[in-house]
């Protein structure tokens, strides 16, 4: 069998366990960490271990966990940040106040590149497609590899759950939006990376998630 054009390890970091993904194209072997939240010892033996040469950092929203040693470790290895949307500028502003009250490392920094519905991110020889999912943060974004149909979604959805929406800005109705709006369209056998817990699919969700089921939401 011939190797797959992507791979991807959930690489949980932080003491809320979030699932930072090192994702890489198996062709060039040049890869991206989304949401390194901390834990950077950790992230670097990944590296090695990997062989995976890192060429940028992918962050789907502001929040401490997911990306309070983004800007340290980009300067670390001299490579850009894509991501999150404008919308959390706001959170990111915050990172060293948030980073004593969680006591995770957090450092404000300013994204290479914004990004907004409808982009792409490239990593290696990979494309994926940017979603804006507004909810769980005003800025959230997904990133959707469709050829490998695989989504890394950050805390719009979980196995099971969905992302909390009782932070600054937050949404309910946004978020449910978003999910079925923007993730559902990406088909039932999508898998999908969440910010915390184990993988799911999107098909499982429709049919066993107790906020988002299909039954529940035509009720």
């Amino acid at each position: 069998m011939s190797e797959p054009p992507l791979r991807a390890a959930i690489l949980p970091v932080t003491p809320l366990q979030q699932n930072c993904s090192l994702v890489w194209c198996t062709k060039t072997m040049r890869g991206a960490f989304v949401d390194p939240g901390g834990d950077l010892p950790k992230l670097r033996d990944a590296i090695a271990r990997s062989g995976v040469t890192i060429e940028k950092i992918l962050v789907t929203h502001g929040h401490i966990d997911h990306c309070g040693s983004a800007g340290i470790f980009a300067e670390e290895l001299g490579v850009p940040i894509e991501g999150p949307h404008e919308e959390d500028r706001f959170w990111i502003a915050r990172l060293d106040e948030d980073g004593r009250n969680y006591g995770v490392a957090g450092k404000p920094f300013e994204p290479d590149r914004w990004l907004v519905d409808g982009d792409q991110v490239s990593v290696g020889e990979l494309i994926f497609d940017v979603r804006h999912c507004p909810g769980h943060t005003p800025g959230h974004i997904v990133f959707h590899h469709p050829d490998s149909k695989l989504a890394i979604v950050g805390d719009v959805l979980f196995q099971g759950s969905i992302g909390r929406t009782d932070f600054p800005r937050g949404n309910h109705q946004q978020l449910l939006d978003a999910i079925v709006g923007k993730l559902w369209p990406m088909g039932d056998d999508t898998s999908f990376i969440p910010g915390h817990g184990p993988m799911s699919t999107f098909g499982q969700e429709r049919k066993t998630n107790p906020f988002v089921a299909d039954t529940v939401l035509s009720g």
